[in-house]
């Protein structure tokens, strides 16, 4: 069993990945345990760092719309403080029933919902990050205030390196307002084509929309578009005018869509089959629609991103990786016990140029190998 560590301050944590590292110790960097399938086996650890103590929201500028947040604290309760001013911070991946992921974790993972549509992915809304490294070195880039563009580079870095380069100790991020209200235009269609089409349509029409997914399952599914705003009724009726006229069938608009969003952000987990993460061409929806169905899968996704979450079972992905489109990427996320023995959650094998980028870029960040090896793209 490893030595599990819960640093309260980020000089202990700092100590305890140094110590891992100079001993030559492997060293998983855990959250919430919301997402601690994800990704490759890896190497068993011999030290466990929880972040968990780490739980300071430790700025909350109203004015800017910008705060200061550690690795540790829960993105349920960091959004509650957030709501209270009328802002949120725009990631809204699934949180599970006990809500235990953490603002730290999300960002190692790249782990985002439907908001991505408008607000973009975790790497769009770091402002500066503070790191902790294997060598024993703080580092720090960025800042607290939107208009300082310097140090991004570390941020973005760091989003969906699974912890693979060192661990986060706090980020500074963006905020938004939070919408007064929402409403969300539904259409359906049995036809991937027309579904694809009208997803299109939306997508390319000024709509200023929060989110624009895609649902599917059984050969029939819908596309989804949410407003914000005090005329957020008013204008999901003019996006339901326009499903109608791509084709749509059954348009309606929910004015009290709350529900609706948790169940496509539910989508994204699954507990008792495999969740194949598929990235793909937005114009290749409809063919990736027809992989879902050839190997009984029920999807939703990001429309207008090429993004979708595949909920299947684990003897059908071979069938799965024969139908998606050229050139789309898959990734393994969640799966039962024992399927990432026998199956490699990077899917297909990487261009050796961009891996010797990435082993280049463990080595300069990790040069003892400590953090969560073997967990990422190519045994890094």
């Amino acid at each position: 069993m490893p030595r599990r560590l819960r640093p309260t301050t980020f000089e202990a944590a700092l100590a305890a990945l140094a110590g891992g590292g100079a001993g030559g110790e492997a060293v998983r960097i855990v959250g919430g345990a919301t997402k601690q399938g994800w990704g490759a086996l890896g190497v068993a650890p011999d030290v466990e760092i929880r972040t968990t103590a780490l739980d300071r929201i430790a700025e909350h500028n109203e004015g800017d719309l910008t705060a200061v947040l550690e690795a540790g604290v829960p993105l349920s309760r960091a959004q509650q403080k957030f709501a209270s001013a009328g802002q949120m911070l725009a990631l809204d991946p699934y949180l599970g029933v006990a809500h235990e992921a953490t603002v730290g974790g999300v960002i190692a993972t790249g782990d985002c919902g439907p908001l991505r549509h408008r607000y973009g992915a975790p790497r769009d809304l770091i402002l500066g990050i503070t790191v902790a490294l294997s060598d024993g070195t703080l580092a720090r880039s960025g800042g607290k205030v939107i208009k300082n563009v310097a140090g991004y580079d570390l941020g973005k870095l760091f989003c969906g390196s699974f912890g693979t380069l060192g661990l986060i100790l706090s980020v500074s991020v963006r905020l938004h307002p939070l919408p007064v209200a929402t409403a969300t235009a539904v259409g359906i269609s049995a036809e991937p084509d027309l579904l694809a089409s009208a997803a299109r349509t939306l997508a390319a029409a000024p709509l200023e929309l929060e989110a624009l997914d895609v649902a599917w399952r059984g050969g029939r599914g819908g596309i989804l578009a949410q407003c914000g705003g005090a005329q957020a009724p008013q204008r999901a009726e003019r996006i339901a005018r326009l499903m109608r006229e791509a084709g749509l069938d059954g348009v309606e608009v929910e004015t009290d869509d709350a529900e609706l969003w948790a169940r496509q952000r539910a989508g994204q987990r699954s507990r008792a089959r495999a969740l194949i993460r598929i990235a793909a061409r937005p114009s290749a929806l409809a063919q990736v629609l027809r992989a879902a169905d050839a190997c009984g899968a029920t999807l939703v996704g990001r429309a207008a991103l090429g993004h979708s979450f595949l909920e299947l079972d684990p003897d059908a992905l071979p069938v799965l990786a024969e139908h998606l489109p050229d050139r789309a990427v898959s990734v393994l996320l969640d799966a039962p016990s024992g399927v990432l023995d026998a199956v490699d959650p990077w899917g297909s094998s990487q261009p050796d140029a961009a891996l010797e980028l990435m082993r280049r870029v463990k080595a300069r960040f990790d040069p003892a190998d400590a953090c969560n090896p073997r967990v990422f793209v190519g045994g890094i």
